[in-house]
């Protein structure tokens, strides 16, 4: 437990850096939102994109004039900042020890290792958590003044399901190579790294046929946010 609770209390400023991130990437969001909002005349800056560009970002998928449509958007965007914080907390748990020489004080705790190891890894899903709620929260005092109707809360309520189960993927990849990298230095790089590259992927797979097979190799294309949306339910 007092494991847990130092890690807690050691990666709580990181958590308030990353939901001051997420606090303004969301007020310049809806911000944005207030222009396109029940403005069918903006629909028309989309007909002079790319298709291979809409079809990349799934822009189509949604009308971003709506407040479910616009937020359909911003999923991706939500996605890509939860998997990095996850990502960059879980490589931390344990290269950290080496990085500020404790790594042989945590060893000779009354602990097995592997106690250890899920200490710190319950410690920075607790974090996880706080982010996905700070990104619940902020969302919905944010939508407030364009009356949000039950479509766009189950459709929020869903995608949260959606990024908990993506920032396990990614916390996941983190605590592995946090673990397994000899080169601890590396591996908060290394994790941020692999999850660039799978995002790069999910956009690469929309834009052409031959490229589709790259979707099972991008934890943001397991969750389709247009089917969420229409349907109510994960697709993976």
């Amino acid at each position: 437990m007092n494991i847990f609770l130092r890690e807690l209390k050691a990666n709580f400023k990181s958590l308030l850096i990353w939901g001051f991130i997420v606090v303004l990437f969301v007020s310049i969001g809806f911000a944005k939102f207030s222009v396109y909002a029940d403005n069918p005349d903006m629909l028309a800056i989309l007909d002079s994109m790319p298709q291979a560009l809409l079809d990349a970002f799934n822009m189509q998928a949604f009308n971003l004039t709506t407040l479910s449509g616009f937020y359909g958007v911003m999923f991706t965007y939500f996605a890509l900042i939860a998997g990095i914080a996850a990502a960059m907390w879980g490589s931390d748990i344990i290269s950290k020890e080496e990085r500020d020489k404790t790594v042989e004080f945590a060893l000779t705790l009354p602990v097995t290792r592997s106690k250890l190891v899920t200490a710190k890894t319950l410690a920075a899903l607790v974090n996880c958590s706080g982010l996905l709620l700070i990104i619940w929260g902020i969302t919905i005092f944010s939508a407030r003044s364009y009356q949000p109707d039950s479509e766009f809360y189950d459709f929020l309520n869903l995608s949260m399901l959606a990024l908990f189960i993506t920032q396990l993927i990614f916390l996941s990849i983190g605590v592995f190579l946090g673990c397994a990298m000899k080169q601890y230095k590396r591996a908060g790089s290394t994790a941020v790294s692999l999850l660039l590259a799978t995002y790069f992927f999910s956009i690469i797979s929309g834009i052409h046929e031959k490229l589709d097979f790259l979707k099972y190799f991008s934890p943001f294309k397991y969750f389709d946010a247009g089917m969420m949306l229409r349907e109510s339910r994960i697709d993976v």
